[in-house]
């Protein structure tokens, strides 16, 4: 099973950006941690971080054929792009969305997600153990499709 892992905006930055939010653990630290759950319940990971909405559209669409699931956590992006929800759409692979602070809990602004409704799920909220339950979560659901 092949996963996707798509990081937006200053995620390159957990672990120094605010970690009272965020936590202190880094991109890094969370891919490996990933890595080697991954190694235990049969999944291959790729990973992808960028600022760039457009690098992330061409990401996904590159990814029709060769991935069987996304695991994304799109920063800012999931309360302002169309585009990148457009893109999720269109490729038509199976996703879910991941933060790691509970987004409902947060400024108004930040309870908006364009990409929630047609996720397979999400998960929020646990820092970096989000994307944990989210991997465990696709891995699941894609079994059973």
């Amino acid at each position: 099973m092949n996963l996707l892992i798509i990081n937006g905006p200053n995620l390159n930055l957990v672990g120094k950006r605010e970690p009272s939010i965020y936590g202190t653990q880094t991109l890094s630290d969370i891919q490996e941690e990933l890595l080697t759950l991954a190694s235990q319940i049969g999944a291959k990971l790729n990973f992808f971080q960028s600022n760039s909405e457009g690098d992330m559209i061409d990401c996904i669409q590159k990814s029709v054929g060769s991935i069987d699931g996304i695991l994304i956590n799109a920063g800012a992006y999931t309360h302002t792009s169309i585009a990148l929800r457009d893109a999720l759409l269109a490729v038509g692979i199976p996703y879910v969305e991941i933060h790691l602070s509970n987004i409902y809990s947060r400024e108004e602004f930040r309870q908006k997600s364009f990409l929630s409704d047609k996720a397979l799920g999400l998960v929020c909220g646990f820092g970096p153990y989000s994307y944990q339950l989210a991997l465990h979560a696709i891995v699941n659901a894609l079994k059973q499709i």
